[in-house]
């Protein structure tokens, strides 16, 4: 093992007031879709897929909650960090 390898799971907890809502779930899944691989969004036991604005919308977080965004392909890292810059930013509203 190189140790080299990027990190390819971030986590970053939901600021925004509405939580992850469907505008801003929208937002996520547009960005996602960018990939060259699946991104996936983990909340506790829950693994969905980033770019479905209705997968992402099932795990119902809430201001507060603690999520963590997940690359297949080392090369989505940029994917990866814009989400979760999306995500610190409470989706630009």
């Amino acid at each position: 093992m190189t140790g080299h390898k990027k990190e390819l799971s971030k986590q970053v907890t939901i600021v925004n007031e509405l939580g992850l809502h469907a505008r801003a779930a929208a937002k996520v899944a547009q960005i996602a879709q960018n990939g060259k691989a699946k991104l996936w969004i983990i909340k506790d036991d829950q693994k969905v897929d980033a770019s479905s604005i209705i997968d992402i919308l099932t795990l119902a977080c809430a201001r507060g909650t603690q999520i963590t965004i997940t690359a297949d392909n080392e090369s989505d890292i940029h994917i990866l960090n814009a989400v979760k810059e999306m995500v610190e930013s409470g989706f630009e509203e």
